[in-house]
């Protein structure tokens, strides 16, 4: 095994296997939510490499302002796996990681949380993600997993708190506030953000 300078091993100690069991969430993933009923892809028609505005076609494309909260997902998975099962093969790590970020992207594109969104926050028409947004959310996770493997923590912390900082600025929306959002909903943060 290849050590990483930053203490953790380099990617090539995630072995095939790892990559065939990631493969084949993000296969079940799209399996499960297309069986839901969700879109496969924008019902606009097409796929944006990027999509930065903040309309219907939101959380339909592979990338947007959203998919900053989900790389800072594989930053925290990455250091709470560190933490916690450090013990384990990353392979191992990184599979439990995907598994989580998908789980939340089937449980996100349910009923109960989509009317909590509406309900909560200022995502007053969000309908879901598509299909093909849902997969790019585990994907950019991954890559996140990846860029906090190989970076020291504290590229990862300025990264991190970089992302939410511009997704503030350009959103007024950001993985912080959309859990605060949607845990414990505060009129004013609503009010502020809607004034967009």
């Amino acid at each position: 095994m290849r050590a990483n300078p930053y203490g953790g091993p380099s990617l090539r100690d995630i072995r095939p296997v790892h990559w065939f069991i990631v493969l084949g969430i993000l296969a079940a993933t799209a399996l499960f939510e297309l069986s839901m009923g969700r879109n496969a892809i924008c019902t606009c028609g097409y796929v944006d490499m990027w999509h930065p505005a903040l309309d219907s076609g939101n959380s339909q494309h592979i990338a947007d302002w959203y998919t900053l909260s989900h790389i800072i997902h594989g930053f925290l998975f990455y250091g709470l796996g560190w933490l916690v099962i450090r013990s384990r093969p990353p392979g191992d790590r990184l599979v439990l990681a995907v598994a989580i970020e998908a789980a939340w992207e089937m449980l996100e594109n349910s009923p109960i949380i989509i009317n909590r969104y509406r309900e909560a926050t200022i995502a007053l028409g969000y309908t879901g993600d598509s299909v093909i947004n849902s997969v790019a959310d585990v994907a950019w996770m991954a890559l996140g997993f990846a860029f906090a493997r190989r970076v020291p923590v504290w590229v990862t912390v300025t990264v991190g708190m970089a992302f939410e900082l511009i997704a503030l600025w350009a959103i007024r929306d950001n993985l912080t506030l959309n859990v605060v959002m949607l845990a414990w909903p505060i009129e004013a943060i609503k009010t502020w953000q809607s004034a967009l």
